[in-house]
């Protein structure tokens, strides 16, 4: 009788073991791979707001700090539609005439196919209960030019705050130990990059 139940209480303490084991070898894993899927969707967003940026700065000569006034400008800015046709006075074919047969909506252009797209959407950092992207935008000296530039830091607390603080912590020192930034960033108020820190 007591050598079944030493059986069963050590078949319980192994199979315990092993469950605790099993976790905490699945617990950084877990971690990284919910991490990553975070990255790839902020990445995505701020990727689309690069994009936008790039066009109010064409149209501007500066970026803007503001989603309203660049959601406006997306909303109401216009580019010119062009088509490329032969030059009828050249006979070799090589040269070509732009002609403008019409124009679109910069957000059409941009947004028109994807699925329940929502402009104002653009703003919010994915799984960070409702907090909007911060845009700093400056004018630096280079070499005599003034050049716009313009920054976006997504900290780790913002969008990892209900993973485990342990884990985030970790992940913030081990980045600022190799002099990166601790979450994403994207451009600069110093350099005129709009690179993010994921490239």
């Amino acid at each position: 009788m007591k050598s079944t139940v030493i059986k069963v209480v050590l078949a319980i303490v192994v199979i315990v073991l092993a469950y605790l084991l099993y976790a905490s070898i699945m617990k950084p894993i877990r971690f990284q791979e919910e991490l990553n899927a975070r990255n790839s969707q902020i990445v995505a967003k701020l990727k689309d707001i690069r994009t936008a940026q790039t066009f109010y700065k064409q149209f501007n000569n500066a970026y803007t700090s503001s989603f309203d006034t660049l959601f406006e400008f997306l909303r109401t800015g216009q580019i010119p539609v062009v088509k490329m046709v032969a030059d009828p006075n050249d006979t070799t074919f090589t040269k070509t005439i732009n002609d403008t047969i019409g124009f679109i909506g910069i957000a059409d252009s941009l947004y028109s196919k994807r699925v329940n797209f929502v402009l104002e959407d653009l703003a919010l950092i994915p799984h960070s209960e409702g907090r909007k992207f911060e845009i700093s935008t400056a004018k630096v000296d280079k070499g005599g030019v003034i050049v716009p530039v313009m920054e976006i830091l997504v900290p780790y607390e913002y969008y990892l705050f209900d993973l485990d603080k342990q884990d985030v912590i970790n992940l913030a020192e081990q980045q600022k130990t190799m002099n990166r930034y601790p979450g994403i960033k994207m451009g600069s108020l110093t350099e005129a990059t709009t690179d993010g820190n994921w490239e």
